[in-house]
């Protein structure tokens, strides 16, 4: 990539934060961007028609089989850069994907994650995953928690300026308590709840191989991932009676809708509903 590439990428980097962007959502507007900046890097960027972007997203379409999410981003992020640099407003509108698949969210049985908890030795992974299921959260706050975000007297997580820059309060589980007081105790973490070695936020990858690495070990025939928690404390808190719309404050949904995914899921998994094969 050359230097002015990476020069103009670490100025739109610059302006994002200063616009209070979230750190993933910077990476993900940073590598959209450089595959369009790189495409036209021998062009004048200010005079680039929207038939040019057309042409270079059908490229990337058919030659890249690039997915809709991906194609989504760098739209998104060529509208970000274009309003910022040179305040021309894109629309794009007619380029982004119409048909929106959405699966069935993916989730582990409470047997599963019972299993996954036992392969756990190390006192703060336990913590980790504990929060992660227990408390329904995103990868992203979890390694965002400060200590003080933790309330033991009044039982509750102060989740602040999650995704949406909202703050939510969550019940803190009874184990849990338990589990982070001998962390604390053992770590004596200075500011962030889950530090790394050396100090500052604990980063999401090690949660992802960490939580990899116990799935292989408790032998469970999926790929589990940070996420799969969060859906796992949704399914099993409607499963168990909890009120949708309380389910969606817990979870920090905008929409219900979102939080909607999950009864169906719970309605394919209730045990009184029998194939017609039993009855033969």
């Amino acid at each position: 990539m050359c230097t002015n590439i990476n020069n103009l990428l670490s100025d739109f980097v610059i302006k994002l934060r200063l616009q209070r962007y979230a750190p993933s959502s910077i990476k993900t507007y940073k590598n959209a961007l450089s595959k369009f900046l790189i495409a036209f890097q021998q062009y004048d960027l200010e005079q680039i028609t929207v038939q040019q972007i057309q042409n270079f997203m059908h490229n990337l379409q058919v030659k890249h089989h690039i997915s809709s999410i991906y194609q989504k981003q760098i739209l998104a992020s060529i509208t970000k850069f274009y309003l910022l640099y040179y305040n021309r407003k894109l629309n794009l509108s007619a380029f982004y994907p119409k048909r929106n698949s959405k699966p069935l969210p993916k989730y582990l049985s409470v047997l599963e994650v019972k299993r996954l908890l036992k392969q756990c030795t190390n006192l703060k992974h336990t913590c980790i995953l504990k929060i992660l299921y227990g408390c329904g959260l995103r990868v992203s706050e979890v390694i965002a928690l400060k200590i003080a975000d933790i309330d033991s007297s009044a039982m509750r997580v102060m989740v602040r300026a999650a995704k949406g820059k909202k703050d939510r309060v969550l019940p803190l589980p009874q184990t849990l308590l338990q589990n982070l007081r001998q962390y604390y105790l053992a770590y004596r973490p200075k500011d962030y709840l889950f530090e790394g070695q050396y100090g500052g936020k604990y980063t999401a990858k090690s949660i992802q191989n960490f939580i990899k690495k116990y799935a292989r070990g408790a032998n469970l025939q999926k790929s589990v991932t940070p996420h799969m928690l969060r859906h796992s404390y949704a399914t099993h808190q409607l499963e168990n009676g909890i009120n949708i719309r309380y389910v969606q404050e817990l979870l920090g949904h905008n929409s219900i809708k979102t939080t909607e995914l999950y009864t169906h899921v719970t309605k394919i998994s209730k045990n009184n509903i029998t194939s017609p094969l039993d009855q033969l």
